[in-house]
């Protein structure tokens, strides 16, 4: 443990027709396997700044190469059933060694910066939970200073309710927590075209 900070990012294995299916339905496997591949380069590039440790939990196996051993990432494998049970254990592990501020991120938002990650872990110094909702009513990141199992337990997952019923669990437990600013997944067509123009003019 080089840092009391740890960021989990939770990845897919970039595999043709197990990613971004719902963009797939628009624009076909092949290249919602290239626009994925592009928001996960796009999440290292955010994640690369920042001074706190980094574990990329994939969703199936561990590649003996790819992107992010470029900055020395930690690699781990999701473990559950859901998506829910999946965080809990990545969120018990980094806190079971020790790390005194944890948060999460996928690698399907576009509108993330680094310095919404560093805000983040800035409120966990004097707040219990941070959280960052999505447009979906989801949530794009999740941090906290302890282990709150609860916030992850009968949720949802992947519909429009699951930033409320956290926000619930949070308040339930009686646990303080900050909002960060409200942004966009990238999961259809439509979300895809109003971000491209982005990674058209990073690649310039």
């Amino acid at each position: 443990m080089a840092t009391e900070e740890l960021l989990i990012v939770f990845v897919k294995n970039p595999r043709e027709g197990r990613v971004k299916t719902r963009l797939a339905e628009s624009v076909g496997d092949k290249e919602a396997l290239r626009i994925y591949n592009q928001l996960l380069q796009y999440t290292l590039d955010i994640v690369k700044p920042l001074e706190i440790d980094v574990q990329v939990w994939y969703s199936e196996y561990i590649p003996l190469n790819d992107i992010w051993d470029t900055i020395g990432a930690q690699k781990r494998t999701q473990v559950g059933k859901d998506l829910g049970e999946r965080m809990k254990h990545a969120f018990d592990c980094a806190l079971d060694d020790r790390y005194n501020r944890v948060a999460i991120i996928g690698s399907d938002c576009a509108e993330l910066t680094t310095e919404i990650i560093r805000d983040a872990f800035n409120e966990l110094k004097s707040q219990d939970t941070v959280i960052g909702p999505s447009k979906d009513g989801g949530y794009y990141l999740l941090g906290m200073d302890d282990h709150y199992q609860q916030l992850f337990d009968d949720k949802e997952w992947s519909s429009e309710s699951v930033y409320a019923e956290t926000i619930t669990s949070i308040e339930d437990l009686n646990l303080t927590y900050s909002e960060l600013p409200r942004l966009n997944d990238v999961d259809t067509l439509e979300d895809w075209q109003d971000i491209k123009i982005r990674f058209v003019n990073s690649s310039k």
